[in-house]
């Protein structure tokens, strides 16, 4: 897990978990059981092992669907080869924001539309941000936003978009010699 799938409530003092932290953690316990139920042992300790493991993977789902409902649907069709641009930007509006899984996955979507990976680009998780900076579909005006981010090195990444404007592009590229030049020395 990346410090930056946690996302700190002032108010509370406490960690609020996102899809993607809840949602690798429903994966790994879907391997385990997988695991487990390829192993040999006792037979009333396998059922009751897999029996937990169940509860909890279907207490993970449920923590997704309370985050956005129908979620693993809403995946399935991000994931889908036929999903049209207006339904990624549909979803990424209705997407509450820690549902960071989604929307890191329509930012990387080839399918994903300027007007969405606009919006995406100001999203708090750096991998969207990212995405965003390197996708094909990103217009000038949002990588110039980007290449501004003091948040994180985005400009880097937004040097090496074909999208981005010819003199942004030189400048930032120019920017990387001198800093391959300091480093060098």
């Amino acid at each position: 897990m990346r410090r930056a799938d946690l996302v700190r409530i002032p108010s509370k003092g406490k960690t609020a978990r996102t899809t993607q932290i809840i949602f690798g953690e429903r994966q790994h316990l879907l391997r385990v059981l997988d695991s487990l139920e390829r192993t040999v042992v006792p037979r009333t300790r396998l059922e009751q092992e897999c029996r937990v493991l169940e509860e909890l993977i279907h207490a993970r789902t449920v923590e997704l669907n309370q985050i956005n409902p129908t979620w693993d649907q809403k995946v399935g069709t991000v994931l889908s080869a036929t999903v049209r641009p207006e339904t990624l930007d549909q979803l990424a509006r209705e997407a509450p924001e820690e549902d960071y899984y989604l929307l890191r996955l329509i930012s990387e979507h080839p399918k994903a539309s300027a007007k969405t990976l606009a919006r995406l680009a100001k999203h708090p998780y750096p991998a969207i941000r990212e995405n965003v900076a390197r996708h094909p579909n990103a217009d000038p005006k949002t990588l110039t936003e980007l290449s501004k981010d003091r948040s994180q090195p985005l400009w880097y990444l937004v040097a090496f978009n074909p999208n981005t404007p010819a003199g942004l592009r030189r400048k930032l590229q120019e920017r990387m010699r001198k800093l391959g030049q300091v480093a060098a020395k």
